[in-house]
């Protein structure tokens, strides 16, 4: 069954007092779905939209954002994302850019200065709990507006500047889904079990972690967002053997010392979005006795195209920690040269991917962005980005590099580098660190000469950061990755600072 035939099977027969989403402790039912659901649909067929027509979210993690995305999917049209994370000039910017014939959002989203303005002639649509009602009519804009065969266009994160759209077609969107939760039970709508989701909506991880276990016919709690307290009351609550993490909220868990037996059903965690040091992998398996399987994916592959899964990570991961894990069935890896060459096993390269996931089909190479080598047993190593590389005067920096240099001094936890713009030499790297919780640094100008001596004796010169700064935090994007835009703003303040004085 494809997606959108699951989904329309949902919303037709689901039991209106079936429990689908968890939200503040508090059930809302399929019932509650198919309210947004008859509304919205009625709204959009009354107004002329035909199969595909674009229809833009601002999303916010609540139950009836998830309603709109399971009746976009059901009834053949197309969801574009906008983020309700953002400040609201930024998501002005989005909805004008996106050019959209109608917008969904909550009366809080809506009432941002600008948001209203920036629509022009689009329709516009309060989203409650009990569905949508029009607040502004449609203008010039033609509702014919459409993309046949997609599914979502989703933003990508942002981290290293404006966020990208990304295209996902019915395809690709029904094998990502299918790939990573079971089929749709055949003699019954629904499964036992709770789905924990604390990413963002607006991110592939929290898109995927609500609209997979209800595919699935599971049932999800949803979280504005991760807070230590209320997530381990639903753990405690909800018993889940799997969920997911960033790394990010794993640092958390340990830093603050939650008690393995609130954890005790947990058997594995999955994480993604950023690279998970393997020490805290193993700090994980040794506090809590629970695996942390890392994910491998990016959002023009519709979600993960590597991974770990606990039995490989029993065998494993003693000989490759570190590792992105093996290619998902249906999916094939390989390092190819500049010229698309494959340059086989135990070589680096730039990393090209083959799937039915990808937006150029399943018989094409796909080359990404990523420094890669594949090992004799399959396994995936990501070294880096090659459009990360930072070119100072001639010679490539790689970030990572750096950034691995820095976080081995005890007190840093966290390292983060940057391209500067410069003159001069183009670019030159500068860095920020976020400090672990028990270290105890009175001066940081001192922290940040002992950093720049350990770079000046481990890195060539031209690797060496002109400026670090000590943040309390790094700057993060909603999906939790350090967002390179905001690192070089506070990285350029100090640096301002550091000359006045």
């Amino acid at each position: 069954m494809d997606s959108r035939s699951r989904f329309r099977q949902l919303l037709d027969e689901a039991p209106t007092d079936a429990e689908a989403i968890e939200f503040e402790e508090q059930w809302r039912t399929w019932g509650d779905l198919q309210s947004i659901d008859r509304t919205l649909d009625a709204w959009l067929t009354a107004n002329g939209f035909p199969d595909g027509a674009r229809v833009g979210i601002v999303l916010e993690n609540r139950p009836e954002h998830v309603g709109v995305l399971v009746s976009l999917i059901a009834r053949n049209r197309c969801i574009v994302t906008l983020s309700g994370l953002q400040p609201p000039r930024r998501l002005s910017h989005d909805i004008q850019r996106a050019e959209l014939p109608v917008v969904v959002g909550t009366r809080v989203a809506l009432a941002g200065e600008g948001v209203m303005e920036a629509v022009g002639d689009a329709a516009v649509l309060e989203l409650s709990v009990d569905g949508v009602r029009e607040v502004k009519g449609l203008g010039e804009v033609r509702p014919s507006d459409s993309s046949p065969g997609v599914i979502v266009e989703m933003l990508t994160s942002g981290t290293t500047g404006p966020p990208k759209r990304v295209l996902i077609r019915e395809r690709q969107f029904d094998t990502a889904i299918t790939s990573s939760v079971p089929a749709p039970p055949t003699d019954t709508l629904f499964r036992r079990g709770v789905t924990m989701v604390v990413t963002p909506l607006v991110h592939i991880g929290g898109f995927w972690g609500a609209l997979g276990p209800l595919y699935a016919g599971r049932r999800v709690c949803l979280m504005r967002k991760f807070e230590l307290e209320p997530w381990v009351r639903a753990v405690e609550r909800h018993r889940p053997r799997a969920t997911g993490l960033v790394p990010a909220l794993l640092r958390t868990i340990l830093t603050e010392k939650v008690p393995a037996e609130k954890l005790r059903s947990i058997e594995v965690v999955t994480t993604g979005t950023t690279a998970c040091p393997p020490e805290m992998i193993d700090q994980f398996l040794e506090v809590y006795g629970i695996r942390v399987l890392p994910t491998y994916g990016a959002t023009e592959f519709a979600g993960a195209v590597a991974y770990w899964t606990k039995t490989m990570h029993e065998k494993w991961w003693t000989s490759k920690a570190g590792s992105a894990g093996r290619a998902i069935p249906g999916v094939t890896l390989r390092v190819a040269d500049d010229d698309g060459v494959d340059l086989g096993q135990g070589r680096s390269g730039r990393l090209e991917i083959r799937t039915a996931q990808s937006p150029v089909g399943p018989d094409e190479w796909l080359r990404t962005s990523d420094l890669a080598m594949i090992d004799a047993d399959g396994f995936l190593w990501i070294q880096g980005r090659a459009d990360d590389a930072i070119v100072r005067g001639g010679f490539k920096v790689h970030p990572d590099t750096v950034r691995k240099v820095l976080e081995s001094h005890p007190a840093v936890g966290e390292a983060a580098v940057a391209p500067l713009p410069d003159d001069r030499l183009g670019q030159v790297p500068v860095a920020a660190v976020e400090l672990t919780d028990d270290a105890v640094v009175d001066d940081p100008s001192e922290l940040v000469k002992e950093l720049l001596v350990r770079c000046r004796e481990q890195l060539l010169p031209y690797e060496v950061p002109v400026h670090v700064s000590v943040l309390p935090e790094l700057p993060r994007t909603p999906s939790s990755k350090v967002s390179r835009v905001e690192l070089l703003e506070s990285v350029a303040r100090d640096m301002k600072r550091a000359i006045a004085v």
